[in-house]
């Protein structure tokens, strides 16, 4: 048997989101001869322990395409990650050890306080990142990937409104979109990670007023990136 822990973070709902988790794995190795089971650690990664003729091939391909928590960090290089929290010098994201993106790295998403950048570009916990680290010291710090800010911009600069939620599938997104007549609003959801998901509003859809009406409805945190187009 091989196992492997994967960078894919489940929180709140740990049942909804392995069940969510399980079924994409299966989905990706479903012409492979391999047993699958899924289970959460105590840090809250994803583990995946394989069996059968092919668990070796399943291991790494896994791992290539979901990656795995570090246990250090190396300046000058990239890493995946997520969203840990949001302070009010500094956000911290989660690769397996926390790194702390202080308000200095911030500069290209533009002015303000960490919070009001935040808020405007919709970052919030648990949302997947890619950063680069500038140091490895007792308290690593980084910075987001110029691909993480010019993605940010984009949706920024679109002509349309972007609503993120986490702790949320796509199907319970479009039910609570759905349940509140809003089906018409909106162009799709676009995956972002296992449980965590962007919105794209119509051009003349309000993104505040939808989180308003579906925040009701969800488990999640939710943010908003008003489009300027």
């Amino acid at each position: 048997m091989r196992s492997v822990i994967l960078l894919l973070h489940i929180y709140r709902n740990t049942e909804r989101a392995i069940h969510s988790i399980k079924d994409m794995i299966y989905n990706d190795l479903k012409e492979l001869e391999v047993s699958v089971d899924v289970s959460a650690t105590l840090e809250g990664w994803v583990q995946v322990d394989l069996s059968g003729e092919d668990e070796e091939f399943s291991a790494n391909y896994l791992v290539s395409k979901y990656n795995t928590p570090v246990d250090e960090v190396e300046p000058g290089k990239e890493y995946r990650g997520y969203i840990q929290s949001i302070k009010s010098e500094r956000i911290l994201v989660n690769v397996g050890v926390e790194l702390s993106i202080p308000q200095s790295h911030l500069k290209p998403l533009g002015t303000g306080n960490v919070e009001q950048i935040a808020s405007r570009f919709g970052i919030i916990p648990y949302l997947p990142v890619s950063v680069d680290v500038t140091d490895n010291s007792e308290n690593p710090k980084a910075r987001f990937t110029k691909k993480q800010i010019d993605l940010w911009w984009d949706w920024k600069k679109s002509s349309t409104d972007r609503v993120i939620a986490n702790s949320a599938t796509r199907s319970e997104l479009k039910s609570a979109i759905k349940k509140k007549g809003h089906g018409k609003d909106i162009y799709g959801v676009e995956r972002l990670g296992v449980m965590e998901h962007a919105i794209v509003c119509r051009e003349d859809t309000d993104g505040p007023g939808i989180v308003a009406e579906i925040g009701k409805l969800l488990i999640s945190d939710l943010g908003v990136v008003v489009g300027n187009g």
